[in-house]
């Protein structure tokens, strides 16, 4: 049996549609001096990229972007902000969105390396794959959903609501499709609170080890799927896990859990909440967004899209994995999918053969 907790009144526990009326809450707008800060921070990267490789590259090459650190790339009035908006990842709405970068200015290698520092002052970058690598991207190459090997940001199909293997999930927005592809968030606590109203008989099935699917990156000496419920109650903090196609999909492994008609139900009024306009978010990122989305707290979506025709101009946004430093305590079961429960040192797809990189073209 497991005990619950109360209804959650935390910041956090917002509707869609309140914090859609006031986007200041949740939108930092970068002003021409850190702008200006940042241009020379990624100018001293790229100075010490050209002086370490002996050559005259316009930024810094894969292994420069992999080692840049916090201290490396300063950013003296900028730096207190993210500072607070981790805060804000921790502790409040559990998401936010930077605004004003100018990206048509600078090259794709450039965009690499000022992202990677930016996100250095909030946290440390993990392995987003099998391949190691800690610089994502996240465009249509051409896959199907159909294939079990294939993770569905790989393709312009709708995802649905999830959360990844990481502290916080970012993305900075280098193109956007010729339509669709919203970005949509929910919290974790709201649905939480309306199973809680509508059908409190069918949480505890969301506080069960539920199987979840590796997709084929098995850390070595695991199953080929991780047993981690769907909420976990844990120093007084509610945890999110869900992805509801590798759940169902873990059912193809003999030793999962198997599903019960319960658990079925309280997965699809789970889906159902998710998706309802009336708890959820929508937003669409456009060229020099950022994104950061804290994944213990809230759950994120992308609608499908259509894409321009011209390969040059299709959507395509990087993404990194973060671990930060400061965050709250996850139960033990979490290292089945983050490697180690440890704070600032957790997260990410980590096995046999991975070595770490930054591929600046994906």
């Amino acid at each position: 049996m497991h005990d619950l907790p109360p209804r959650l009144e935390t910041p956090a526990s917002w509707y869609g549609p309140d914090l859609l009326v006031d986007p200041l809450q949740w939108t930092i707008t970068l002003t021409p001096g850190q702008i200006e800060e940042l241009d020379a921070a990624l100018n001293d990267i790229v100075s010490a990229a050209a002086a370490n490789n002996d050559d005259n590259d316009d930024a810094a090459d894969d292994e420069s972007i992999v080692g840049i650190t916090k201290e490396d790339f300063d950013l003296p009035t900028l730096g207190p902000v993210l500072g607070s908006l981790r805060e804000q990842l921790i502790n409040g709405l559990g998401f936010a969105l930077i605004r004003g970068l100018p990206i048509e200015r600078y090259t794709q290698k450039q965009a690499a390396a000022l992202f990677f520092g930016l996100g250095s002052h909030l946290g440390y970058a993990r392995s987003q794959n099998a391949a190691g690598h800690i610089l994502g991207h996240v465009r249509d190459v051409g896959k199907s959903s159909s294939d079990l090997n294939v993770r569905i940001y790989q393709t312009q199909e709708r995802q649905t609501f999830h959360t990844d293997s990481s502290d916080v999930v970012a993305l900075l927005c280098l193109k956007q499709s010729k339509s669709g592809g919203e970005s949509l968030l929910v919290s974790a606590e709201t649905i939480y609170n309306e199973i809680l109203q509508r059908r409190p008989d069918l949480l505890p099935c969301l506080f069960d080890d539920i199987a979840t699917d590796r997709r084929g990156e098995v850390p070595e000496g695991m199953q080929p799927f991780f047993e981690i419920p769907v909420f976990s109650w844990f120093a007084e903090r509610l945890s999110v896990v869900y992805q509801r196609q590798y759940i169902d999909s873990a059912q193809r492994f003999p030793n999962a859990l198997v599903l019960t008609p319960q658990h079925v139900e309280a997965f699809d009024l789970f889906d159902e909440l998710a998706n309802d306009p009336d708890l959820n978010m929508s937003m669409r990122l456009v060229p020099g967004d950022m994104q950061f989305v804290y994944n213990h707290a809230l759950l994120h979506d992308r609608n499908g899209f259509e894409d321009w025709p011209d390969p040059a101009q299709r959507r395509h946004l990087f993404r990194l994995w973060l671990s930060l430093p400061g965050d709250r305590p996850l139960p033990e079961c979490f290292a089945q999918r983050f490697g180690t429960t440890t704070v600032g040192d957790r997260g990410g797809v980590v096995v046999p053969g991975t070595q770490l990189s930054a591929p600046i073209d994906g």
